[in-house]
């Protein structure tokens, strides 16, 4: 029987495997709910900012029968904190979140501090990933990063830095390198540490918001950027995910070099495998219908998921504290139940 790692880093290889994995990266994509708080007595904010803390609760949701993975950390606000931005830290039930901005122009990227992967949060996190490692080798350590689009857009008033990428375009390409830049370094520290799957969330990069040119020319080489670096550092399993609707950039998709898209629910699973066929199709299980669905819906959905194209199992997007356990050992079961499951080829590296 194969380990939740070894079936993991055979999907996103596109190799046939025994079942779907089932997993949640976090970051963004965080899977920490409040019944898994209460089963492990640790819980937000202090799992923010304790190593100790953060790697039990993340290791609490495999332990009790959630997620097949580690995934730390539980937010996007590390990068953009350790970059100058002001942070709140959240609640039992909400999520950190930044609360001023350090710049008020791309022109002013020269102002924003680099990241300092040795201290801060993006200590915390590296170490919180150590621990997740040694606790248990046959899980997947998933480790975590804003995309640079989402970076940037937490540096500055998010309606200003989408108009400056074209009134500005020269500056913004210098704010995007930098930010980029400093991406990269965090990455490798994760991977450093035992993180053995990367995944990268960018939900302002949407080609909603964007336009499929502006995907092209402000998301798609950024986030290449980031995975070539990684790929110089080890050959990790890397997940893109994007918000929205894919269609009108089902190209740029395609031009991504990420083992793996993940996408939110209101893309069409079935289209996306059809149109974007060098990656592993990971989702999109509703996080509405997970947070307020029956167990035995969500089996019908997860399901409905990979007989529409999905390879890798996963919520659309974060999931709510409040979601119940038990919903996500509905879709986790029914991944188990997915026999001989045969994942779509695909050329890779890994």
């Amino acid at each position: 029987m194969l380990t939740p790692k070894e079936r993991l880093s055979l999907a996103l290889r596109g190799n046939a495997v025994d079942r779907p994995p089932c997993i949640c990266p976090g970051g963004m994509m965080n899977m920490i709910v409040e019944d898994v708080m209460d089963l492990t007595g640790k819980s937000w904010p202090e799992a923010h900012t304790d190593a100790l803390l953060m790697a039990d609760l993340a290791a609490g949701v495999y332990e009790n029968g959630g997620f097949e993975n580690f995934g730390v950390p539980f937010c996007m606000t590390v990068e953009a904190e350790a970059m100058g931005a002001k942070v709140n830290m959240g609640t039992r039930i909400n999520e950190p979140r930044v609360t001023a901005y350090p710049l008020q122009s791309v022109e002013e990227w020269n102002k924003l501090q680099p990241i300092d992967v040795n201290a801060g949060r993006a200590k915390i996190v590296t170490e919180a990933i150590a621990l997740l490692k040694a606790r248990n080798p046959d899980v997947p350590v998933i480790a975590n990063l804003c995309g640079p689009v989402s970076l940037a857009s937490s540096l500055i008033e998010p309606m200003i830095y989408y108009k400056e990428l074209y009134k500005k375009a020269d500056k913004a390409h210098e704010m995007m390198e930098f930010v980029t830049s400093n991406l990269i370094a965090f990455g490798k520290a994760q991977i450093q540490a035992g993180a053995s799957v990367l995944a990268i969330s960018d939900p302002s990069g949407t080609g909603e918001i964007l336009g499929p040119r502006g995907f092209q020319n402000f998301a798609v080489p950024y986030l290449n950027k980031i995975i070539a670096a990684i790929r110089e550092e080890s050959e990790v399993g890397i997940i893109v995910h994007i918000c929205g609707r894919l269609k009108n950039i089902y190209s740029g998709i395609t031009a991504l070099d990420s083992d793996a898209i993940s996408f939110d629910s209101i893309t069409n699973a079935k289209a996306l495998s059809e149109s974007v066929t060098n990656k592993a199709i990971m989702g999109n299980v509703s996080t509405f219908i997970l947070e307020k669905g029956a167990p035995e819906k969500l089996a019908l959905v997860a399901r409905q998921c990979v007989e529409n194209g999905v390879t890798i199992l996963s919520p659309a997007c974060g999931i709510g504290p409040k979601t119940a356990l038990a919903n996500i050992r509905a879709i986790v079961d029914a991944a188990k139940s997915m026999k001989n499951a045969s994942l779509n080829q695909k050329t890779c590296i890994l």
